[in-house]
């Protein structure tokens, strides 16, 4: 039993055998690393009705949630240009079969202090696409889009109907 003992203390103050090799060493180098992947993550939003499009300066506006580690862009197409009547997008006599509108997006972005990234766009920009850029920050505290319906073209107002657009929002992390 007292052999063990002498055994385990010599094994417990032993020294690497080639400790001579390091003994005169006054700084070490350590690689250390580790990665985060990237996110972007938009919430849903909720279908906006307008209900009677016949009462003007109509608008509505809704808090959606987002979250992007990484800077990005954003593009905000619109299907049509317009909520437009979905049998005769073209109106029909002096009634017109599109009702224009405007999207107006702001966000808080971190680069690192907070800053606010806000664009509005009309219908028929969001046919060709609008973008906005985070201008290097991230966005962790969600964004706001407003949308506010214009005045139709046609000299009698709008044709009796229903009316849709899509808009469909895409993020790119840059």
């Amino acid at each position: 039993m007292r052999f063990m003992l002498f055994a385990l203390a010599a094994a417990a103050v032993a020294v690497p055998a080639n400790a001579k090799e390091i003994q005169n060493v006054r700084s070490l180098d350590i690689a250390v690393s580790g990665a985060i992947r990237q996110h972007c993550a938009m919430g849903s939003v909720q279908d906006m009705d307008f209900g009677n499009l016949e009462r003007r300066g109509l608008g509505i506006e809704t808090r959606v949630a987002f979250d992007c580690n990484v800077p990005f862009t954003m593009t905000i197409k619109g299907a049509r240009g317009g909520l437009t009547h979905t049998t005769m997008p073209n109106g029909q006599g002096p009634y017109s079969g599109v009702l224009p509108y405007n999207l107006a997006v702001e966000m808080p972005v971190r680069l690192p202090s907070q800053q606010v990234v806000s664009r509005s766009f009309n219908s028929r920009q969001l046919l060709a696409g609008g973008v906005i850029s985070s201008n290097g920050g991230i966005a962790t505290d969600g964004m706001r889009l407003a949308v506010e319906l214009g005045e139709p073209s046609g000299e009698a107002g709008l044709l009796a109907g229903e009316y849709s657009e899509t808009i469909t929002i895409t993020v790119s992390p840059i």
